[in-house]
């Protein structure tokens, strides 16, 4: 009873952020906000290619930890510590990206648009702009005004396996399918050893590896990952073409070629097994997927109250 009663709360929760959230929400206020925001993150890009995929993870651990207010961006102030420097969040970056979107909108249309908007808007154009799919955001977000550390230990971990990973997608509303499809944005980015240590070093009581992964991918995973590393950023590009856009890490996957232990879960279920396949065979299945998951994430119900303008800091 309880389970169904929570199920029901979050169901509402969500429906009523979706029904809150408008295509055309700025389209008087504010008719140039997204080819500004587009051209902010396009100058980012060309200064530094890991900017599309801080951005997408950056937007996706705002969305986890109290919905999408842009609560990830606000700064610690004093001993409270806030989002961005909980243990999962202190390898986020680029947040400069997103500070100087807002600038660049405050000049054309002060305390209007929201840092939540922003942010995602600039995943979008992230995900488009590196040869994906692109997508109109419903808009209409609030930033939150609460931020801290303590609550990023509820955002999905890489050694998750399958029934955690449904249990955290499952509570914000999200499918097995949503998990799937997100789980697609691996195929921008870099992974630190200590995300994937686990898999290569002392998997088991009997096994120092993951059987799962590849033998020469294992070999070249340890490589870079020396047992006794003291490299602080020591790690590999997530998949093979870790700056664009496209359905590789689901053909890397089914060859032992997955990086974290959550992406290895999602081969353990028929259900995202079949799913894995499929994207894998088709970047047109794998970009609609993505897109529908990606506007249902971004509209997970927010309790965000103000529009700030400075980004770090609430008003």
């Amino acid at each position: 009873m309880v389970a169904i009663l929570v199920a029901l709360a979050l169901f509402i929760l969500f429906s009523s952020s979706v029904n809150a959230l408008s295509l055309n929400y700025y389209d008087k206020t504010c008719p140039r906000l997204e080819s500004t925001i587009t051209s902010a993150v396009k100058n980012a890009m060309t200064n530094d290619k890991t900017v599309p995929a801080a951005l997408l993870r950056m937007h996706f651990h705002d969305c986890f930890i109290r919905g999408c207010d842009a609560s990830v961006l606000l700064a610690s102030k004093g001993n409270q510590k806030a989002e961005r420097d909980g243990p999962p969040n202190i390898s986020l970056h680029a947040f400069y990206v997103i500070d100087n979107a807002k600038k660049a909108v405050e000049a054309l249309c002060p305390g209007v648009v929201s840092c939540a908007d922003i942010l995602a808007l600039a995943a979008r154009d992230a995900v488009a702009l590196s040869g994906g799919p692109t997508w109109k955001v419903p808009k209409g977000r609030k930033d939150g005004r609460i931020s801290r550390a303590n609550d990023t230990r509820q955002l999905p971990s890489p050694t998750f396996n399958i029934s955690q990973l449904q249990q955290s997608f499952s509570q914000r509303g999200l499918s097995l399918e949503d998990l799937v499809a997100l789980s697609g944005g691996h195929t921008l980015g870099f992974a630190h050893c200590s995300s994937f240590q686990n898999r290569i070093r002392n998997f088991n009581a009997s096994l120092d590896i993951d059987p799962s992964l590849q033998p020469s991918f294992a070999a070249s995973l340890r490589s870079i990952c020396p047992a006794h590393n003291k490299v602080k950023n020591a790690g590999t590009t997530l998949y093979s073409t870790s700056t664009t856009f496209d359905n590789a890490y689901y053909k890397l996957l089914l060859q032992g070629k997955s990086i974290f232990s959550s992406d290895q879960a999602l081969l353990t279920t028929p259900k995202t097994k079949a799913l894995v396949s499929k994207f894998a065979s088709s970047q047109q299945d794998f970009d609609k997927a993505f897109v529908k998951s990606m506007i249902k994430m971004s509209s997970i119900f927010t309790g965000g109250q103000e529009i700030r303008q400075d980004c770090r800091v609430v008003r």
